[in-house]
């Protein structure tokens, strides 16, 4: 299997020179990283393809009920991650598929499909108790805009969040002793947090602030980059999987493969793991509110419209769908998401320059936590029990996982 990992790592790396999003994160052997390629484009590419099908093929014998739990994880993984490979590969070709057809192959799930009604009745109970006068997505940006954290309190503000988020992850997990990260602020990107693992257990956190801030994202993006979310995971996966165990496939991170949806399902559920509900209040009425100046009291108010806002997570899943699919203009898709997803203007067309980079990505996210969220609950990992809960977490973030495997 050592062979098939060395093999599938130098074909991620290749593939990563057609694209230079494909490769999240590298930290293997300096020597298998490839030179930059000559000759056809789309020839190179078939080429590629074929040694993937080659590889899937390698894998077969591995096709074994009777192996170590590990085991029959590590080649489902892979096999999953060829299947994504080989099909990252054809859309660089030139190869078309529905956006349902793409995210099953790339990330092994589809999203569920919701209407406009599934929507509207969420809008209906944030149309209750949003004050004011005026549309559910005027009195919503009214109300936030109270929210925004300062540009010169945002540092601050966020270093106070990964630390907490830190404290409550290290209650739970080993993290390695040298384990560290370096916040950046950037603008002009597409996404709205980013983490870049360096390998070594350091991570270069980045937050974008072409748009005003709101104070709900600094735990969000805390918790979800950092501590349990992105950083511990791939800290985790490199101390237990490549450094203990010599499995190298997981030096080399396939940006669109099954991997991410575990990688975002973790990061989103984090969220939840460090700080739900009340104690997330709690923190940040006592702590967050003070640093950013507003006003503590307002704390569980706001709260408590942004869990109704939750609600209305999937409109960016049907408007990616639509739009991707050609049923949706680009300026349809962004009224969609105004719509439905209660989006001011700047940030739906945001979104839709994060789809159009990203594609079928987006369902990462949200199925990507709700797939979690329902196998860590259903096996045991509840609210209740702590203990369990964190236990199943680590499970996750530090051995191999594919979706279809949780459900």
């Amino acid at each position: 299997m050592n062979n098939i990992a060395e093999s599938y790592v130098k074909l991620v790396l290749q593939v990563g020179l057609y694209d230079a999003d494909f490769v999240d994160a590298y930290y293997g052997p300096e020597e298998w990283k490839p030179s930059e390629p000559s000759g056809d484009r789309d020839d190179n590419l078939k080429k590629l393809e074929e040694q993937t099908m080659k590889l899937s093929e390698k894998l077969k014998p591995f096709d074994n009920s009777d192996l170590p739990e590990m085991d029959r994880l590590r080649y489902n993984f892979l096999a999953k991650q060829c299947v994504a490979i080989r099909t990252k590969i054809q859309m660089l070709i030139g190869k078309k598929f529905t956006f349902d057809e793409e995210s099953r192959l790339l990330y092994d799930a589809v999203a569920p499909k919701h209407d406009k009604y599934f929507f509207e009745k969420a809008m209906k109970e944030l149309d209750n108790e949003l004050p004011g006068s005026g549309s559910v997505s005027q009195r919503l940006e009214e109300f936030k805009n109270a929210f925004i954290i300062p540009k010169d309190k945002l540092d601050q503000v966020f270093k106070a969040a990964i630390e907490e988020g830190r404290k409550r992850t290290r209650k739970y997990i080993s993290l390695p002793e040298n384990e560290n990260f370096v916040v950046e602020y950037v603008t002009n990107k597409a996404w709205s947090g980013y983490n870049w693992y360096k390998g070594g257990a350091f991570s270069l956190i980045q937050i974008n602030t072409d748009l005003p801030i709101y104070i709900d994202r600094a735990v969000d993006l805390a918790c979800h980059e950092g501590y349990p979310g992105h950083h511990v995971y791939n800290s985790l996966l490199e101390k237990h999987l490549v450094r203990e165990n010599k499995w190298f496939e997981f030096s080399a991170y396939a940006l669109f493969s099954p991997q991410s949806l575990i990688a975002e399902g973790t990061a989103n559920f984090g969220i939840e793991m460090a700080l739900s509900g009340k104690e997330r209040i709690d923190f940040e009425s006592k702590v967050l509110f003070p640093i950013a100046g507003m006003a503590p009291e307002t704390a569980a108010k706001y709260y408590q419209i942004h869990e109704l806002v939750g609600k209305l997570g999937y409109a960016g899943n049907e408007a990616a769908r639509d739009y991707l699919d050609g049923k949706m203009t680009m300026e349809e898709a962004v009224e969609w998401l105004i719509q439905f997803g209660l989006y001011p203007r700047d940030r739906a067309q945001q979104r839709i320059r994060f789809i159009e980079k990203y594609r079928s990505y987006v369902i990462n996210y949200n199925l990507g936590q709700d797939i979690v969220k329902n196998y860590i609950e259903k096996n045991g990992g509840t609210l209740a029990n702590p203990e369990k809960r964190w236990s199943i977490f680590t499970k996750l973030i530090s051995t191999p996982q594919t979706p279809s495997g949780l459900n």
